[in-house]
């Protein structure tokens, strides 16, 4: 082979090789079939969701009203919160997932999205990519505990919905991942 023909071959080798390992993406939803309304990140509690449950009960707090018009999304059940620029879900923040298996062992047909959340501190990129890692560090952990994972969704919404220049609370509640139930 003369240098022109190495070269040639190189390159097609390495066009190749790129386009035989490219996954095909996953589908996600549209951002937008998972809003619920125009709730600004940190400012949804059980008893705004829904004001029959009671937020010291424990459990989850269900949003039945927020069906959107393609009967996509059904219920909000609550939040999975974080620790400042941290993807780890707490001990404490578990029983939130665990009481999602319960709620599809009840409801078969029905799947959960997480939805990753951030405060409106770091880049708009950096923070998409927060939001995914606890979404998807959601999604893993309901995975573990025997769910399928053609059940589970994931997605991140970054620091979209996070007030600017928010107070420590309002940071707090909006570092986290929404736990959404899915219908269709």
């Amino acid at each position: 082979m003369n240098n022109a023909s190495k070269k040639i071959f190189l390159v097609l080798a390495s066009a190749l090789m790129v386009l035989a390992g490219c996954k095909k993406k996953p589908i996600r939803p549209d951002p937008s079939s998972t809003l619920l309304g125009q709730t600004p990140g940190g400012s949804l509690n059980a008893t705004e969701l829904n004001p029959a449950v009671d937020p010291n009960a424990g459990g989850l707090a269900q949003r039945t009203d927020g069906m959107d018009e393609n009967g996509m999304i059904k219920e909000l059940l609550g939040s999975v919160y974080f620790d400042f620029d941290s993807s780890n879900i707490k001990a404490a923040e578990r029983a939130k997932i665990q009481a999602a298996k319960d709620y599809l062992a009840k409801n078969p047909t029905h799947r959960i999205l997480f939805e990753g959340h951030c405060d409106w501190r770091g880049t708009d990129e950096y923070n998409l990519s927060l939001g995914d890692r606890r979404a998807t560090a959601a999604k893993k952990y309901l995975i573990s505990l025997g769910v399928p994972t053609d059940k589970v969704e994931s997605n991140s919404k970054g620091s979209l919905e996070a007030p600017k220049n928010a107070d420590d609370a309002t940071m707090a509640k909006d570092r986290r991942a929404q736990i959404i139930v899915v219908t269709k």
